[in-house]
């Protein structure tokens, strides 16, 4: 299929092995999630191909997992060659990938050490348990009285702790009683924040675009405000990084916009890139140094296979390639999408290849439009009911980030239409 294709989803005839999948899936596991109904089988660069041969542009890329798009002859190649000698050595033995791996990963983020994980939300949880050791051991608060303050409308992850300060009262209902020592303010607002900060404060955790949410990018100077005052209140400052970060807005990290760099990055998704989780919190000695053997850890975090391949991310990485190719197709995305409002949709929000269309929810919901997107073989992902996310791999091409926009265009309805 060229991007130029753009034949309706048939309706699976009796011969379709999706109905099959779909019915096994449904049946075997928990029903966490609404997926549109596709079933994936293969992938390379930019596009996927179902178990019935159709092929489609995924514009979600695994939440930016995927930054580096399918099957990355690097990344498969760095994999491979791991899978054939060592996978897991525990971090009961060194192994001879994981220095490398955390010494230039460190070195791109500007900081002195990295503590690796796995899954962005254990990075999350790993940076949590840093800052209060970090408020008792060096700023002095008293025991069990430190305090994070976190934005509404957050996305950190859905452990216990991390729903307990979640906004979101699907994320929360139901798992309780939740962890204390967490004070939410309005995203956007330095002045709230400034305010809640007090003597037991240690650490201000903030997505510097928030993602689940409907990317949205806090007002002009907010994260240079967010330092200033971490500065001077001897706060640390955590940036969640984990679907921002790695070159998805066009820099090495969102927080590059504003010229800030925070104490700690949390970083996830794209590390992996796509083939293992593999997460890390990066950040200075004065930090990191508070975690000492036997106070933290994970069996499989820094393990030789996922150091592997997050080397060869951070390889890719390097030369600022990538991070220019996406500020630019950035340019193309946003100039086509704001041709939309005022055809079906009202607001338009992009930095980088990462873009949250709200839709007129009076005329199309944002799952109906990603069902007819799934017709015209585009893959995106609708949230918080009338707002559709793109997030393209950052190896797209520009033809084909115009033809995504044109399927986007035809299946917005016109308003009076």
């Amino acid at each position: 299929m060229t991007t130029t294709d753009t034949d309706a989803h048939d309706t699976p005839g009796p011969g379709s092995a999706t109905p099959r999948h779909v019915s096994l899936a449904e049946t075997s596991t928990a029903h966490n999630y609404q997926p549109l109904p596709v079933v994936l089988a293969s992938g390379q660069g930019a596009w996927v191909t179902d178990v019935d041969g159709r092929r489609y542009l995924d514009c979600l890329a695994g939440y930016s997992a995927l930054n580096f798009g399918h099957t990355h002859p690097r990344l498969t190649a760095a994999a491979q060659e791991q899978l054939a000698r060592l996978t897991l050595t525990s971090r009961a033995f060194h192994n001879d990938r994981l220095g490398p791996f955390c010494r230039d990963l460190a070195e791109l983020a500007g900081m002195d050490l990295v503590l690796p994980m796995n899954t962005g939300a254990e990075a999350v949880e790993t940076a949590i348990k840093v800052a209060r050791k970090w408020g008792y051991e060096r700023k002095g608060v008293v025991p069990d009285r430190a305090t994070v303050i976190v934005a509404d409308g957050n996305f950190h992850g859905r452990t216990t702790t991390i729903v307990s300060f979640s906004t979101d009262p699907v994320a929360r209902e139901g798992f309780g009683p939740f962890t204390p020592g967490f004070r939410t303010v309005p995203y956007g607002d330095s002045a709230a924040l400034a305010a809640a900060i007090d003597e037991n404060t240690v650490a201000v955790l903030l997505e510097p675009i928030q993602g689940e949410a409907g990317v949205l990018i806090p007002p002009p100077g907010y994260l240079q405000a967010v330092r200033a005052t971490c500065t001077r209140e001897n706060v640390l400052f955590i940036a969640d990084e984990i679907q921002s970060g790695l070159g998805r807005t066009g820099t090495t990290f969102a927080c590059e916009a504003e010229d800030v760099t925070p104490d700690i990055y949390v970083l996830g998704k794209a590390l992996g890139g796509g083939i293992v989780p593999v997460s890390a919190v990066v950040s200075r000695h004065d930090v990191l140094d508070v975690i000492r053997p036997g106070s933290h850890g994970s069996t499989f975090g820094g393990n030789p296979l996922a150091a592997a391949v997050g080397h060869a991310v951070v390889e890719l990485l390097r030369s600022g390639e990538y991070q220019e190719r996406t500020a630019e197709l950035g340019e193309r995305l946003r100039g086509r999408l704001e041709e939309l409002v005022g055809r079906g949709a009202v607001a338009v929000r992009s930095r980088g290849l990462w873009a949250g269309i709200d839709l007129d929810p009076e005329l199309m919901t944002a799952r109906h439009a990603c069902m007819r997107l799934l017709d015209r073989r585009v893959l995106a992902k609708d949230t918080h009911g009338s707002t559709i996310r793109l997030a393209p791999p950052l190896v797209i091409e520009p033809d084909q980030l115009d033809w995504l926009c044109d399927q986007l265009s035809e299946v917005l309805p016109r308003p009076g239409g």
